[in-house]
């Protein structure tokens, strides 16, 4: 039976580079981490690691190990926090990443009534346009909009969201839009991380799909949804623009939809979460309450 102590030390060994370091992390004698590798060594019969008065190296089998035990560790981890948290309630660190702009407007309000309900849980957020990598970075849940091409973690829906061309009062006014394929001739204002910016699937006001491909100037581009926002009420053209995001500048009569009988095609809010075999309760829990706290 493998010895799950002992493989977290070896793991914390190969991690920090030496038998030195991994004690400081450890909280343990350098004697200990190394009686306790030579032991799994003996147990497995195999050579982990070469050892030389200057570093340490993973053999073939070292190697191995090492990618398959990690799991097995971080999921024993897991199952052990899930079954005291079914008497204590959640504890430990959350850490999620999301855009900016829905973090502001959707994540954080979601996140901070999630620690109301569960105070010994401890939350850690990271606004970043960049999809992380969950397992180095250790975040436990990205949140993340549109259309995932990613296959390497799990992805859960969350909700769907419209998006809007939209441009400003000023701007329609000395350039008016009365079909589609006007728009298509406009000045855009380009999200520049879309896979495909000037081609869409657009639904007419009967019902009908078409293709519609932007062929006018595109003087601007960004990377963000709030600097596509803020180019879009300064003038700049149009943009096409999260529904949540330009609700209030709608409201205001600072943007304008453009051709409203027409829909864009809806973009998806996923949950995104390490692919590993158990799911931890924390990040099952808060998937949960985001999909009722969007409702």
């Amino acid at each position: 039976m493998l010895n799950l102590q002992r493989a977290a030390m070896f793991i914390a060994v190969v991690e920090a580079g030496s038998f030195t370091a991994a004690a400081a992390t450890q909280g343990q004698t350098k004697a200990v981490l190394s009686f306790n590798v030579r032991q799994l060594e003996a147990e497995l019969g195999v050579a982990l690691l070469l050892r030389t008065t200057r570093r340490l190296a993973l053999t073939d089998a070292g190697e191995t190990f090492y990618r398959r035990s990690r799991e097995l560790v971080q999921e024993a981890q897991s199952l052990l926090h899930d079954v005291q948290c079914n008497h204590r309630g959640l504890t430990g660190e959350l850490r999620i990443t999301s855009t900016p702009e829905y973090g502001v407007q959707r994540v954080i309000p979601a996140l901070a009534a999630f620690a109301r309900l569960h105070p010994a849980l401890r939350i850690s957020h990271v606004s970043s346009s960049h999809l992380a990598d969950l397992v180095s970075e250790r975040f436990d849940v990205a949140i993340r909009l549109g259309t995932l091409t990613d296959s390497s973690y799990h992805a859960a829906l969350i909700d769907h969201f419209a998006v809007l061309p939209v441009a400003s009062p000023g701007w329609l006014a000395d350039r008016p839009i009365a079909s589609l394929a006007a728009l298509a001739e406009a000045e855009w204002i380009i999200h520049r991380r879309l896979r495909t910016p000037l081609h869409w699937r657009v639904t007419t006001p009967d019902k009908q799909q078409v293709d519609f491909d932007i062929t006018g100037p595109v003087h601007v581009s960004a990377d963000s949804a709030e600097a596509l926002m803020s180019f879009a009420l300064a003038g700049s053209g149009v943009a096409l623009l999260p529904a949540w995001l330009v609700a209030a500048p709608l409201a205001a009569g600072t943007l304008c939809e453009v051709l409203p009988g027409f829909a864009f095609p809806q973009q998806g809010i996923y949950a995104l979460y390490p692919n590993t075999r158990h799911v931890p309760e924390k990040v099952r829990a808060f998937i949960d309450f985001l999909r009722t706290h969007q409702k």
